[in-house]
């Protein structure tokens, strides 16, 4: 089973519900729990242990002045302006390159090959016996993280269950993690803002066709509007974790609430076999 772990919005206690969600299953199977958040990932302070770093490249095409007679053809069939042909030079702008490969297919005299350029890491880890984390991480400078993204799936892609900590919002590193995985639990708060941007959320996973359930977390009793459109687009509310001054400082120093107080670990087990409900993947 893969799961994503998402929030319209950032700071609504997704990686909280990733990491106790994570925790809690490690106490009884393997689990893989990977960091998708490449920009600013963080699941490495709360599970922190040494790992093993390789890097992440892309193909870059290469122009060679000496065969290139200046036709334009890369020019035309680059879809995202990389690549300026003008009368006597090429000019190549690497942060608008998607590595498609089209401008390489598409030379009449063979004059751009491709080659490797580093975009950032990936760390794994095992901080517990059952537990291992797979960290994305993009290089300072670089736009494209969706191939960290998929380069990290790809390392979890056998295991029998895998977690995956989102980027916040619903931009394409989203939608990256999203792709291939079985359920996905949004994790929103009951704020208009939290409510607007739930709605995006929301959207997103059903045109990938991805079955979704809803946390709540900071609850100050008053979700009446979140319950309600929920209930309009047939979302179940899968789990309400409060507003809670001992759980804000827990989760702030680090640490993990499932832990610290071993009781949450009932309710996280019970959010895991709510997800499988609404999947219907049998394990």
């Amino acid at each position: 089973m893969k799961l994503a772990i998402a929030s319209g919005k950032g700071g609504t206690g997704k990686t909280m519900v990733a990491v106790n969600l994570a925790f809690t299953l490690s106490q009884t199977e393997r689990v893989t729990l990977v960091d998708c958040d490449v920009e600013e990932p963080n699941l490495h302070l709360f599970f922190p242990a040494p790992g093993i770093t390789t890097e992440v490249t892309v193909p870059v095409p290469v122009v060679d002045e000496t065969t290139c007679d200046h036709c334009g053809r890369c020019e035309e069939v680059c879809q995202y302006g990389a690549m300026t042909v003008l009368r006597n030079r090429v000019l190549f702008f690497p942060e608008l390159c998607h590595s498609c490969g089209g401008c390489t297919l598409v030379c009449p005299n063979g004059a751009i090959h491709e080659e490797p350029k580093r975009i950032g890491t990936i760390t794994i880890s095992t901080p517990l016996p059952n537990l291992k984390l797979i960290s994305g991480m993009l290089d300072t400078g670089n736009p494209h993280a969706v191939p960290i993204i998929r380069a990290a799936k790809n390392l979890a892609a056998n295991d029998p269950l895998v977690i995956c900590d989102t980027a916040p919002g619903t931009s394409c590193p989203v939608v990256e993690t999203l792709d291939g995985c079985d359920a996905c639990i949004l994790v929103t708060e009951s704020t208009p803002f939290g409510l607007h941007d739930l709605r995006l959320a929301v959207e997103v996973a059903a045109r990938l066709g991805v079955p979704t359930g809803i946390v709540i977390n900071r609850s100050d009793g008053k979700d009446q509007a979140t319950i309600e459109f929920c209930m309009d687009h047939d979302l179940d509310v899968m789990m309400t974790i409060p507003f809670d001054r001992e759980i804000a400082a827990i989760q702030s120093r680090g640490d993990l609430l499932c832990r610290v107080r071993p009781e949450w670990q009932t309710a996280f087990t019970a959010l895991f076999i709510k997800c499988g409900a609404i999947t219907g993947v049998q394990r």
